[in-house]
């Protein structure tokens, strides 16, 4: 199993922050660092000292890492117009050295739109669609070729296609829970499906209707890795655990019902009763991001049975 560190910098983290806790990520052995892509806060916390943008994060932490891999959970398709976000991608894939995943999503948030003056239009899944035919076309146009493009909210003409990115293909992860849409759309772009926040049971229910929608679409439901991301809160005995949950506002219970909580040996059972639904892979959201403790914690303890 990969274990890779999920952050939420809009709670609350300046760059800074966020590269001790990356650099902490491939020092501890995690596979990968990962932020969301958010510009507003959510719930009763100072979101000081603001929100950072995730692409400029990004490109700033391929220059200050060596190993581990870079990406969104998930980039908001609402918040970037396509072709502008192929280029922003695929120059931190060359600043990197190949390490960079997107993932993308609809985007759902229509506070943080009105806050910073984005548009949030009605029709939100069709649009991501075209980006990500849009995105994953450029990416793949040879150089010295053209891409151009006709839709219903984008169009694009003889357009050079350029830069491409390091890796080809360049990961793309799309996730959720919706029955139909989102497996047809995974089957076809993605090289990652992901369950956000559910449980073991309803991640093995949506991982077989994505299987099933590769099979139907002509691919190898081998071909994709699936995986959850989960918030994590682990300690070396119930005080620890309790005093985490405390600083994150989570009661224990509920921690230990929705996501990845209590001592390392509960920890380490329920990441297998994931891996007997089908998850291969995990995003621990580490929401204090000022406990490195936790990280070095899971990495002794956690990490160290499941890789």
């Amino acid at each position: 199993m990969d274990l890779r560190i999920f952050t939420e910098p809009q709670q609350g983290a300046s760059y800074d922050t966020l590269l001790t806790v990356a650099r902490a990520t491939e020092d501890l052995g995690f596979d990968a660092f990962f932020r969301s892509d958010h510009y507003l806060k959510m719930g009763d916390v100072s979101g000081l000292p603001g929100p950072t943008d995730a692409w400029v994060t990004l490109a700033g932490l391929a220059r200050e890492t060596r190993r581990i891999r870079l990406g969104t959970l998930m980039t908001a398709a609402t918040f970037r117009l396509p072709g502008p976000l192929a280029i922003q991608v695929a120059q931190v894939d060359q600043m990197s050295g190949g390490r960079v995943e997107m993932g993308i999503g609809a985007g759902w948030f229509e506070d943080e739109h009105t806050a910073y003056g984005i548009p949030f239009p009605k029709e939100k899944f069709a649009r991501l669609e075209e980006q990500l035919a849009i995105v994953t076309g450029l990416w793949g146009t040879p150089t010295g070729d053209t891409f151009s493009y006709s839709g219903t909210h984008y169009d694009l003409k003889d357009s050079p296609a350029l830069p491409k990115p390091v890796q080809a293909p360049l990961p793309v992860l799309i996730g959720g829970m919706g029955p139909k849409r989102t497996p047809a759309l995974a089957a076809r772009y993605a090289a990652e499906f992901n369950v956000p926040f559910s449980s073991a049971e309803d991640t093995e229910r949506q991982f077989a209707r994505v299987r099933e929608a590769a099979e139907a679409a002509g691919r190898a439901p081998s071909d994709l890795v699936y995986s959850n991301a989960l918030v994590a809160c682990v300690g070396k005995d119930d005080a620890e655990v309790a005093r985490r949950a405390a600083a994150i506002g989570r009661q224990v219970p509920e921690l230990k019902e929705n996501g990845l909580a209590g001592t390392p040996a509960e920890v380490v059972e329920k990441l297998g009763r994931y891996g007997a639904a089908g998850s291969q892979r995990f995003y621990l959201q580490i929401l204090d991001l000022s406990d490195l403790d936790h990280l070095e914690l899971i990495a002794a303890e956690v990490l160290a049975q499941v890789a």
